[in-house]
């Protein structure tokens, strides 16, 4: 029986060919860059391909791997962009009321400070600032806050909702930029 979404974590993703050997650049989802391998094969998205981790070693912000199967560079660069899950059940559960795992927000609707609903969390983020999460409002563009304790409080995962505090003057219009080029007084 096939999983269902829900049930499989997002731990890697595939970048570009590393060399000509069959190893590749890997974006790992995690807080241990080298974990992404730790849990058994790792599987494409659809479950019909699985990878197993030969080795890794971190090198800058990647992790280079090499899969066991990916022999030459024609195998690796046609892996790029592949993402890698493994089953839910393989993970640890959570130990901390503060530790969750980001698939476990998706979805869960985003209220304001009174309860009100602002949208739906889409997915946390991380540029390399901090993380943030994204939310889909009803209508318009996506809102970006940073997810911090102060900015989201509360995340009850019991009765599907997360917090937000927006920060003050987060949701103000900035000066309008002058028309004519010129530099306000």
């Amino acid at each position: 029986m096939a999983n269902k979404p829900e049930d499989r974590i997002l731990m890697a993703q595939i970048g570009a060919a590393h060399g000509i050997r069959g190893e590749v650049r890997v974006k790992p989802f995690g807080d241990d860059p080298l974990s992404f391998g730790d849990y058994g094969k790792l599987e494409s998205e659809d479950g019909s391909r699985k990878f197993k981790v030969k080795r890794a070693r971190v090198q800058k912000n990647v992790v280079v791997t090499k899969f066991e199967g990916v022999n030459d560079r024609n195998e690796a660069e046609a892996l790029n962009g592949l993402k890698l899950y493994i089953p839910r059940e393989r993970l640890p559960e959570t130990e901390d009321e503060d530790e969750f795992y980001h698939s476990d927000l998706i979805g869960l609707k985003a209220l304001d400070e009174n309860k009100e609903q602002i949208g739906t969390v889409l997915a946390l983020l991380d540029f390399g600032a901090g993380d943030l999460i994204e939310i889909a409002p009803k209508s318009g563009k996506s809102l970006l806050f940073p997810f911090t304790k102060a900015v989201v409080p509360v995340i009850n995962l019991e009765e599907g909702f997360v917090e937000v505090h927006a920060p003050e003057g987060f949701y103000e219009e900035g000066e309008k930029e002058p028309e004519d080029g010129s530099t306000p007084d």
